[in-house]
């Protein structure tokens, strides 16, 4: 297959017949989405044209709010859920309209609100102890969505299912091998999303991601605020490889798979280097200085120094090549140089209030 970078139209043509268990909604789909509307919250934003691809994110986070920025620029209808009063009202300041949810005891309305939906992002990440909240209520999910119009379903999960392969190169036939609790949950929860969306008759993936980083949220960022590492930083000190992604490549590999649909599959999608956070940190505070001369901070080092080796981390190096052979995307940011040059490219100058 030719590898390329994905473009996908606004408004793609669905391709008939392709999902069977659903061909025989597409007449309806536009009076039932009026159903659902509201004075307050209506789902189409009148000053935008009609759109037939409409996107529900299960959990609008830093990846949530990126990727529903870009699919409304090429004309989607997005919505989304949070779970507090005070990022709904963050996010619906940033133009989103978005649901409030409890996953422990999701509102009917709230559900019955995603069956006018075509395609479906979920990226809620598992509890300890409970495991995926929105598949506690699996057979609820399954009867509300099998009368509803989704196409696609896509589930974020972490490469961190794979656990230990002693630095070795690892692709979607490995077998998996989690080490730590949640990793275990989430692949319990990729077997549930798969189960649940191929019952259906959707086009259901797993893309199982690297560490996501983006505008606000790099290693750039890290230092340049100066904040302290979180406990998953200091895991990652000591590995030797680390998968990561840049937020646009996860965007534009979502998009290749609702353009390419299929009927189950799993994806890594993770750059093509694996380097070192250490490596990283150290690249970052030198475009830093670079850009800002004489701006250096006191506690990147200590950040990205690794203190001892532990193996229960699981090291390893995520192979790519089925997400670029059979989703034919050419990564934007192949490895954490191009990643964060283009986020500091973008920053206006943090250090301008300083003394």
């Amino acid at each position: 297959m030719e590898i390329y970078q994905v473009k996908i139209p606004a408004r793609f043509p669905l391709r008939a017949g392709y999902f069977p268990t659903k061909s025989n909604k597409t007449s309806t789909f536009l009076p039932r989405v009026a159903a659902f509307t509201t004075s307050s919250h209506s789902l189409t934003d009148k000053s935008e044209p009609e759109s037939q691809n409409r996107m529900f994110i299960l959990g609008m986070g830093f990846f949530g709010q990126f990727f529903a920025q870009s699919l409304k620029k090429e004309g989607w209808v997005v919505t989304g859920t949070c779970t507090s009063k005070t990022k709904k009202k963050q996010l619906e300041e940033k133009g989103f309209h978005v649901y409030l949810l409890d996953a422990n005891q999701p509102e009917l309305s709230t559900l019955n609100a995603m069956k006018c939906y075509t395609h479906l992002l979920v990226t809620i990440p598992p509890l300890g102890g409970v495991g995926d909240p929105m598949l506690q209520h699996g057979e609820l999910l399954r009867s509300t969505l099998l009368d509803g119009n989704l196409q696609w379903l896509c589930y974020l999960s972490s490469t961190g299912v794979y656990g230990h392969y002693g630095g070795a190169w690892v692709d979607e036939d490995y077998p998996t091998s989690p080490t730590s609790e949640l990793a275990k949950l989430r692949l319990d929860a990729e077997e549930g999303w798969l189960n649940l969306g191929q019952g259906l008759g959707f086009s259901t993936q797993v893309f199982r991601l690297g560490g996501i980083y983006g505008p606000g949220r790099s290693a750039v960022d890290t230092i340049i605020k100066q904040e302290p590492p979180s406990e998953g930083q200091k895991m990652r000190k000591s590995r030797q490889y680390t998968a990561r992604v840049h937020v646009e490549d996860i965007s534009q590999a979502l998009k290749a798979s609702i353009y390419t649909p299929s009927s189950r599959g799993i994806y890594n999608i993770v750059d093509d280097d694996p380097a070192p956070r250490e490596e990283v940190f150290t690249y970052a505070e030198d475009l830093i200085m670079k850009k800002w001369p004489g701006r250096t901070s006191s506690n990147s080092a200590s950040a990205a120094s690794p203190t001892k080796k532990d193996d229960s981390r699981g090291d390893k190096r995520v192979s790519n090549m089925r997400m670029k052979r059979e989703l034919g995307v050419r990564l934007l940011h192949p490895s954490y140089r191009s990643g964060l040059l283009s986020i500091i490219d973008q920053m206006e100058n943090p250090f301008h209030c300083s003394p």
